[in-house]
């Protein structure tokens, strides 16, 4: 269901386009013509690829104005989080790539500083672009060079602490800073009319400003004109109070410019054009539809934030997936606090994603979606557990990542019993460096009275959840994207440290854990049609590690393999290593450590980027067969 075209003879702009140039010559008619064929594309493309489609059609005409407006080889735009930047992937010469979007080989996501001379800063998580610009505008004024450099970020970005710390140095140096704030929850309401529009022309004026500041000054010369101004300052700021929705950002001493409508190319323009000539930092509030121009997207934008490939007619999802470890979480959750009243949910900004929405529509009172604040998820939750109840915080790994301080601080510094239920721990593909989990393992493990246990199957979610709500201390569960790749069995009690034996033959022990027990058993399924026989144990317990067992295993003289989908620094392998080298040995002991090296991994296809790094079944084969 693509756009419309209200004139079919007209060409189609975006074939006609080449470069960033072109936009300064185009009319505004034109302007419009080329967002439509845009929003068509991408559209397109995305229901082939799959993508973040909602936000890109959002921002399709405030990138337009954007780039009409500044000189791109010398400004400098940061785009917060980085997903909604395909318009400007477009438009700085990457649109013949976007058939191999976010696939191994092809272009990213997000801004990458090695696909463009354009992307000038790489994003992927939220919150941080204020900062990012500030820095590189303060470093600017150092150098005393005169470009400008623009922040655009997102309402639900802004809602985080980084944000916050960044807006509030912003606007205490008065360093000159743009900052485009893309609010598309707001609907476009009073405050985008003739009073708005009006106090914004005058407020944006440079004869008013000129003359405003220079009667100031001369108010300021003598002493009743001290007096004078203050007052007058004062009744000024009252009045803005009423009239201005600002008054946040100018108490913190950034101009305020808005509400804008963001699907308005003209208008877009001509405030962004007078903004460039504003002294100090100047937020324009810029009013966006996500999903705009694709009625399923409209009508359900959440759905349409990250999605797979779907079908363009009826915009549904092409390939629809079966039970994931999200779904087995969700559906524990739900289970467990209507057996437990103490049970509650805690997400930062990703409900649906890590499969809390039953437990948020059937326990509303006991569910808090705290925005895109992982600090403030992971110490509120510490504060909940303080109190007596047993929160669970719902996160994805390269998420949590951003409160390692307080996990480690608020929560495990006083060994307090909050669950973390790690998803998308491993790699998750398509996102890519950003977003792969595959760090959680290593940061977590070195943090005392901390607890870390792995499912090997979805059917063990529930009762793993079930062991961790008895214990007094803190308590990680990781689990992977998507669902099982082959039926394991359910194992349904669990001792703290201890591990399960699998399979017990030949005198090669595969330590694996998580997804990677599932290969395990594959590897040794096929080593054994190779006459080779493997002990397979699953490492339920990445922290406590189980010492009894590895004792066995190196007195008996076996050789040990460790599987994990986590770098090896600091992960499982690390561990197991680390315990052995303690241990009075009659001989030497083989151990193959196996992991992600020590470098960031690429967007791709998952079972793709396993292989490439030799932790598929046959890449493990032949890591084994090395140490034979």
């Amino acid at each position: 269901m693509l756009i419309q075209r209200k004139d079919d003879n007209m060409k189609n702009m975006l074939d006609s386009y080449n470069n960033i140039d072109d936009l300064k010559k185009m009319s505004f008619k034109q302007l419009e013509r080329l967002a439509e064929d845009i929003r068509n594309f991408l559209i397109d493309k995305v229901s082939k690829t799959g993508g973040h489609l909602a936000s890109n059609l959002g921002v399709v005409e405030l990138t337009l104005s954007l780039y009409r407006v500044f000189n791109l080889d010398e400004d400098k735009v940061v785009w917060d989080v980085g997903h909604q930047t395909y318009v400007h992937k477009i438009l700085t010469g990457r649109k013949d790539k976007f058939d191999k979007l976010r696939q191994f080989g092809g272009i990213s996501g997000f801004p990458k500083r090695c696909e463009s001379e354009y992307d000038i800063f790489e994003t992927g998580h939220s919150s941080t672009s204020i900062s990012a610009s500030l820095g590189m505008a303060r470093a600017r004024d150092l150098n005393k060079k005169k470009y400008h450099v623009i922040s655009v970020i997102g309402d639900g970005a802004l809602t985080g602490g980084m944000a916050l710390e960044a807006l509030n140095d912003v606007g205490d140096r008065k360093t000159d800073l743009i900052i485009i704030l893309n609010d598309n929850q707001m609907s476009i309401g009073k405050n985008v009319g003739g009073l708005s529009t009006y106090l914004n022309r005058i407020r944006i004026d440079p004869k008013y400003n000129k003359f405003k500041e220079d009667f100031n000054d001369a108010l300021r010369k003598t002493s009743i004109g001290n007096g004078l101004a203050d007052s007058i300052r004062k009744i000024k700021s009252g009045i803005k109070q009423i009239l201005v929705p600002g008054m946040f950002f100018e108490d913190m001493g950034i101009k305020y410019l808005g509400p804008i409508d963001g699907h308005n190319i003209k208008e877009l323009t001509r405030v962004m054009s007078l903004a460039k000539e504003i002294k100090g930092p100047v937020l324009i509030h810029v009013v966006t539809q996500k999903g705009k121009g694709y009625k399923f997207a409209e009508e359900n934008p959440d759905e349409f934030h990250g999605i797979s490939a779907f079908n363009l007619e009826t915009g549904k999802v092409s390939k629809i997936s079966g039970n994931t470890y999200s779904k087995a979480f969700g559906d524990a959750i739900v289970k467990l606090a209507s057996e437990n009243e103490k049970i509650v949910g805690i997400t930062a900004a990703m409900r649906d994603g890590t499969g809390l929405k039953d437990f948020s529509e059937k326990f509303p009172n006991r569910f808090f979606d705290v925005g895109i604040a992982e600090q403030h998820a992971v110490t509120f939750a510490a504060g909940m557990a303080q109190a007596g109840f047993r929160p669970i915080f719902a996160v994805y790994s390269t998420f949590l990542q951003r409160a390692y301080d307080q996990v480690l601080h608020d929560v495990c510094h006083q060994n307090l019993p909050v669950i973390f239920a790690i998803d998308r721990a491993g790699i998750v593909g398509n996102d890519g460096e950003t977003h792969q989990g595959v760090f959680d393992l290593s940061y977590l493990s070195h943090m005392p009275n901390m607890t870390i246990v792995a499912p090997k199957s979805m059917g063990e979610v529930e009762y793993i959840m079930r062991w961790a709500l008895k214990q007094d201390f803190p308590i990680a569960i990781r689990y992977p994207r998507g669902g099982d790749k082959i039926n394991l069995s359910i194992q349904k009690e669990y001792t703290k440290g201890k591990w399960e034996v699998l399979r017990s033959e030949g005198d090669i022990a595969v330590i694996a854990t998580g997804k990677m027990v599932a290969t395990a058993v594959e590897v040794a399924d096929k080593m054994k049609n190779m006459g080779i026989n493997l002990s397979v144990i699953n490492a339920c317990f990445v922290k406590p590690i189980d010492k009894k067992l590895i004792l066995e295993l190196v007195k008996k003289g076996y050789k040990i393999v460790t599987l994990e989908d986590n770098v090896i620094h600091g992960g499982l392998g690390s561990l197991i290593l680390e315990y052995i080298n303690t241990i009075e040995k009659n001989g030497e002991i083989k151990v193959l450590n196996l992991g992600f090296e020590d470098k960031f991994i690429p967007h791709g296809n998952v079972d793709i980027l396993y292989k490439l790094n030799y932790l598929d079944p046959d890449g493990v084969v032949k890591n084994i067969l090395k140490i034979l």
